[in-house]
């Protein structure tokens, strides 16, 4: 071998394990990702079990839990988780906190002390954006023939930029990302 092919070699060479290493840190940023979306994932299931657990604790006693200002805020709770989960208001574009309050007849403050005291969303605001958010990841992951469009109507953001940017603040990667990720073994 001449002395230029031993170059050519060990240019490759050097290429390759430069290569090899970023897929290492590659795989490392997906491994982790890929924790992050698990850990989300049970919280989501966990959030599905209290609503179920809400629902079969207010079956027989709701009406007495519609009164103008529940004083327990574990009622209160259960009866947002019910009537979220029923009902599906975030869905529509323009619900905010003050529907969210007049849909379980109390007033915006009351709602506002039991978010900062019961959640961890600060806000009702924020609970209705996760609650979008939530719905957009499951329609990205089940609804592969819909656009990015219908995804962010579907799931009650008035905008694709709306629903791309609280899609990567969430999970860390845009909407289509997202879904490559979620729908590539299927």
């Amino acid at each position: 071998m001449s002395p230029a092919e031993i170059k050519k070699l060990q240019d490759e060479n050097a290429y390759l394990k430069d290569e090899v290493e970023r897929l290492k840190d590659e795989l490392v940023r997906l491994v982790s990702r890929n924790l992050d979306l698990s850990e989300r994932l049970e919280e989501d299931n966990e959030m599905r079990r209290r609503v179920s657990v809400a629902k079969e604790i207010l079956q027989g006693n709701i009406e007495r839990q519609r009164n103008a200002d529940l004083k327990d805020d574990a009622q209160l709770m259960a009866l947002i988780e019910m009537k979220v989960e029923s009902d599906r208001p975030h869905l529509q574009p323009d619900f905010n906190a003050r529907d969210l309050a007049k849909l379980l007849d109390v007033s915006q403050e009351r709602l506002t002390r039991l978010f900062r005291k019961q959640t961890i969303h600060r806000t009702p605001d924020a609970y209705i954006d996760n609650l979008r958010v939530l719905a957009a990841l499951r329609l990205l992951r089940e609804k592969q023939n819909y656009t990015i469009a219908v995804i962010a109507e579907e799931a009650g953001f008035g905008n694709v930029r709306t629903l791309q940017r609280r899609v990567q603040d969430a999970v860390g990667m845009t909407p289509v990302e997202y879904r490559a990720l979620m729908t590539r073994d299927m």
